[in-house]
């Protein structure tokens, strides 16, 4: 009966790797072997007619020295912060969504969630328009109250905060439905002991609800800075892409993300090679600021 046993155990694993084959071969073609091929890339040069030539770690010593990748990862990581300023607005409107007795619950879910299932391209055309500075609905507002707008999108002192702030109107309503569920999976006892206790509302808030909810504070914050360190084609599409005379934006630079520089030197400038070493240099900042993360969590972050 034991041989029998391990037969049909044997069997039983080996259609359990039949299973998960396709899956795993899919995830292999067309996931890890771009991955291994973008590295092999950033240590090499590529030819103006194809072919590459190894030449070490130079693409990484030339980053080091270009200004334009400095600037990039750091309107990258402001954008990134600015963006994780919605999170709060997020938790405001679910707690909101979450009162007992609060009528149209449904129509406010879907209608803070709708940006979210729109695509960015759509997007970036209405806020284009919104930030016109000499036709846009916002500065006609400004201007009814007496204050000059501005070229939103084009001026340079402005350009990261007009952007961010479409970022945190895409963002607001994802992380609010995630915040919402994490809201109603917190057990009502908790908030009874308390008001048996004498706590008020907002002493249940940071002292219940807080506690309770920071795995899926936690969640959104890694989500959020992973999805912000990607954008590309929000602000692509909202400043402007390169044309045939170069930047026509003035204010490109001031809103170039790293995706951006990275779309920019592989298929503008032709210097594949170089933008694999840029998307590397992503793709282990943002392997770092995640471990950050995880680690921080302990302090913060509580399972019970």
């Amino acid at each position: 009966m034991r041989k029998r046993e391990r037969r049909f155990l044997h069997r039983d694993k080996w259609w359990g790797y039949a299973m998960i084959a396709p899956a795993g071969l899919g995830l292999a073609v067309f996931y890890l072997w771009p991955v291994l091929q973008t590295l092999y890339f950033s240590f090499t040069e590529w030819g103006p007619f194809g072919g590459t030539s190894w030449i070490g770690l130079e693409n990484y010593r030339t980053m080091l020295h270009d200004p334009e990748v400095w600037q990039s990862l750091g309107n990258s990581l402001i954008y990134t912060v600015l963006v994780l300023l919605g999170i709060p607005v997020s938790m405001v409107l679910a707690v909101l969504l979450n009162l007992k007795g609060m009528r149209g619950t449904g129509f406010y879910r879907t209608l803070y969630f709708l940006p979210v299932v729109t695509m960015p391209a759509a997007v970036a055309v209405v806020w284009r328009w919104l930030y016109n500075g000499d036709v846009g609905i916002l500065n006609q507002a400004l201007d009814a109250i007496g204050i000059d707008g501005t070229y939103w999108v084009s001026d340079p002192d402005v350009v990261r905060f007009a952007v961010a702030a479409v970022g945190v109107w895409m963002t607001v309503g994802y992380n609010m439905i995630l915040l919402l569920a994490g809201l109603q999976g917190i057990p009502q006892d908790y908030y009874e002991a308390a008001s048996l206790d004498g706590a008020g509302r907002v002493r249940q808030f940071f002292s219940v609800t807080m506690p309770l909810l920071s795995p899926t504070l936690f969640f959104t914050t890694v989500l959020s800075v992973i999805q912000s360190l990607q954008v590309f084609d929000l602000i692509y599409m909202i400043l402007g892409a390169n044309t045939s005379v170069g930047v026509t934006n003035p204010a490109y630079s001031e809103g170039q993300t790293i995706v951006m520089l990275f779309f920019q030197k592989s298929f503008y400038d032709n210097q594949r090679a170089y933008g694999a070493a840029i998307v590397c240099v992503l793709f282990v900042l943002i392997m770092a600021l995640t471990a950050l993360q995880f680690r921080l969590q302990k302090r913060w972050v509580h399972y019970d």
